[in-house]
C-alpha cells in the first residue's frame, strides 16, 4: 500500500473534472498524493538529481561521518545502551537559492514554482475560492512576496536504524510542499488513519502534502499531516523538498467565502483557527514543531 497517484495531464483535458474531484479527495483525506505527467521534463529531473547527489558526495559526505547524529550514536552501541536518540535526526540538509545556484537548479525551482502555483489554483477550484486566492494570501496583498524554499537531504545508510529517527515525525509549518525523492530508497511515511504508510517511490514523480496554512485557510477541510522519515540500512536517500509558504507578514486566517453563509436558514461553517501573522506562526513553530500542531494554533491566538 502506498499514497494516490494523480496524472496531472488530465487537468488540462476531458477528465478534468473528474481529476479535480480526486485532487480534492486526497486533500481532505491524505493530505499526501503523488503527481506523475506533471510537466517537468524527465532530462532536467535527471540532471537535478546528479548534481544533488554529486554535491552531498564531494562537499558533504565526509563531515557527516563526524557529525552529531553519528557521534550520538556511536556512544550508544560502544555503551550496549538500549535508549533511542530523539533529539537529532539522522539527516544531512542543505538549502538551495536562486542566488548561488547553479543553472539546473535555478531552472527546476522555477518550474516547480509554477507548478505549485497549478496546484494552489485547483486548491481554489476545488475549496470555491476565487482563483489566486491562496497565492494572493501567501503574498499578503504585495505581488511575488510569498517564500519559496527548497532543502536537499540526504538520508546516510544506518547501522543501527532503531536507535535514531532520519526526521521526527511532524506537520509541515507552511503551505504547500512538493517533494522530488528519491525514486530507489524508501523511508518517507505519512499517518494514515493511525497507521504508518509508506510514500512508494515512484521514479521522476513529484510528491504534494499540505501544511499548516492550508488547514487554516480551509478552516480545517485540507488537513496538514504527521510524516516522518525511517532510516534504512541499505542505500542512501536522497530527498528534494520545495516550501510554497506565506511571507512572513502575510495574515493567515480561514477564508472568509467559506465562512458563516447562510444556506437555507442554516450556518455553512465557523472558523475553526484564529487569525494570525505567519511571522509569529513561524516563531511558535521553531520550538515546537516535533510536537502536536494544535497548541500552535492556540499560542498564536493569544498573540
Amino acid at each position: 500500500m502506498g499514497i494516490p497517484v494523480v496524472d496531472f495531464s488530465k487537468v488540462d483535458g476531458r477528465e478534468r473534472a473528474d481529476t479535480l474531484a480526486l485532487i480534492d479527495h486526497y486533500c481532505q483525506e491524505w493530505g499526501f498524493f503523488q503527481l506523475i505527467n506533471h510537466g517537468i521534463s524527465e532530462e532536467l529531473l535527471d540532471r537535478v538529481k546528479r548534481v544533488a547527489t554529486e554535491c552531498y558526495k564531494l562537499e558533504r559526505e565526509a563531515s557527516f561521518r563526524n557529525s552529531k547524529p553519528v557521534q550520538l550514536l556511536n556512544e550508544l552501541v560502544e555503551k550496549n545502551n538500549d535508549a533511542k536518540i530523539e533529539n537529532v535526526d539522522w539527516e544531512d540538509v542543505f538549502l538551495l537559492s536562486d542566488e548561488n545556484d547553479e543553472e539546473e537548479m535555478k531552472k527546476y525551482r522555477a518550474e516547480l514554482k509554477n507548478l505549485g502555483h497549478k496546484v494552489m489554483n485547483i486548491m481554489d477550484e476545488n475549496l470555491g475560492l476565487p482563483k489566486g486566492y491562496i497565492k494572493n494570501a501567501f503574498d499578503g496583498g504585495v505581488d511575488n512576496t510569498a517564500f519559496f524554499g527548497t532543502k536537499v537531504s540526504h538520508y546516510p545508510p544506518c547501522p543501527h536504524p532503531e536507535k535514531v529517527n532520519a526526521l521526527r515525525a511532524h506537520t509541515d509549518a507552511g503551505g504547500v510542499v512538493l517533494l522530488f525523492q528519491d525514486d530507489e530508497v524508501k523511508g518517507l511515511q505519512m499517518l494514515k488513519d493511525g497507521v504508518w504508510t509508506d510514500v512508494q517511490p515512484l521514479k521522476n514523480a513529484i510528491v504534494i502534502n499540505t501544511g499548516d496554512q492550508i488547514e487554516v485557510l480551509s478552516n480545517g477541510r485540507y488537513k496538514s499531516i504527521l510524516h516522518r522519515v525511517v532510516p534504512q540500512t541499505d542505500g542512501q536517500r536522497r530527498s528534494i523538498a520545495s516550501f510554497y509558504n506565506p511571507s512572513l507578514k502575510a495574515t493567515i486566517q480561514p477564508a472568509p467565502q467559506l465562512l458563516d453563509t447562510k444556506v437555507e436558514n442554516k450556518v455553512k461553517d465557523v472558523a475553526k483557527y484564529p487569525k494570525f501573522v505567519f511571522g509569529d506562526y513561524m516563531s511558535v513553530y521553531v520550538e515546537q514543531k516535533f510536537q502536536p500542531k494544535e497548541p500552535r494554533f492556540q499560542a498564536v491566538a493569544a498573540i
